[in-house]
């Protein structure tokens, strides 16, 4: 991928001798890998690279195999690096407590395949809706670099792609982002071990929890809605983080009556909502109304209204 915009990225990172790497707070798969492989690959080409999360950020058991030395505390990061560059966020309130520090980087670039980004928001943006993930891109801008992509780096990066994918199942795949794993396959990654610790791997009070959650599903068939609630205190009844739940959703959407899933997770202040799509429904755009965002078929937001509030408001959208 070499547009103008890639290029003007590629001369920003070129000019830059230290950068703070970050993403969405929370980071997923995506946002996370794209991280550390932009971080480890400017390293080994004798740059300055460490990466931070919003936070509170606490790192999931589930990408421990990943090679996360480059990550440091917000609280420790340099004081004025030469660049920012932040992937899988188009919108600067998504970076959450690093906002304001992205504001101060000497030069800030956004990475991102989601739609409407802010306006004004960075010095160069990236932004490709077409790619199937951010580390999609961030494999484009190493190349478009002439850094090494080895190993450590493309497991960073095909984690990226196969998260944000879903196994390459989702809509967004296509033969341009196979042949970018394919690539990253032939630089020795073995992708069973990204698979085992994603796909396969949760504590055992994830159980407890699905369980749960699951017991108080809803199917409200004349949507197509399948929703349920993660309260807090299932987490402290099975003695796990919420960043072991992720999986939840993909529970609720195997429903074959769920054209849309939503899992409300209760946080402090409020609710994290996470919506999924087979696509009839656009999850991205009802997302942005609760004053978050995401894809057409993969979505989300955080709001302090009730439960019951958000459905209202939801199912009004699905009635259309």
């Amino acid at each position: 991928m070499t547009t103008d915009a890639m290029r003007r990225a590629v001369a920003l990172v070129q000019d830059a001798e230290s950068f703070v790497v970050s993403g969405h707070v929370g980071p997923d798969g995506d946002a996370l890998g794209s991280a550390l492989a932009f971080a480890h690959a400017a390293r080994a080409a004798g740059k300055q690279a460490v990466v931070a999360f919003g936070e509170p950020f606490t790192l999931p058991a589930t990408y421990a195999f990943l090679d996360t030395t480059p990550i440091v505390s917000a609280a420790d990061l340099p004081p004025h690096p030469d660049a920012m560059v932040v992937f899988d966020v188009g919108v600067s309130s998504r970076l959450g407590s690093l906002a304001g520090y992205a504001a101060g980087a000497g030069k800030l670039l956004i990475v991102d395949h989601h739609p409407h980004p802010e306006e004004g928001f960075g010095d160069v943006q990236v932004i490709d809706t077409g790619a199937g993930a951010a580390g999609q891109l961030c494999a484009s801008l190493i190349e478009d670099l002439g850094w090494a992509i080895d190993e450590t780096v493309a497991r960073c990066l095909l984690t990226a792609i196969v998260t944000d994918t879903g196994r390459f199942q989702y809509s967004s795949t296509d033969g341009e982002i196979m042949r970018v794993a394919a690539g990253l396959l032939d630089a020795g990654v073995r992708p069973e071990i990204i698979g085992q610790a994603v796909y396969e791997s949760v504590p055992f009070g994830y159980l407890r929890v699905a369980s749960a959650v699951l017991g108080r599903a809803v199917l409200e068939e004349d949507l197509g809605l399948v929703w349920s609630v993660l309260y807090r205190a299932d987490l402290e009844d099975a003695g796990i983080g919420a960043e072991d739940t992720d999986p939840l959703i993909d529970d609720l959407r195997i429903a074959r009556e769920a054209g849309v899933a939503l899992l409300m997770k209760e946080v402090e202040g409020g609710f994290k909502g996470s919506m999924r799509s087979r696509g009839a429904v656009d999850v991205g755009a009802i997302a942005a109304a609760e004053g978050g965002g995401g894809h057409h078929n993969a979505a989300g937001f955080t709001v302090s209204d009730s439960i019951e509030a958000v459905l209202e408001r939801i199912r009004a959208s699905l009635r259309g």
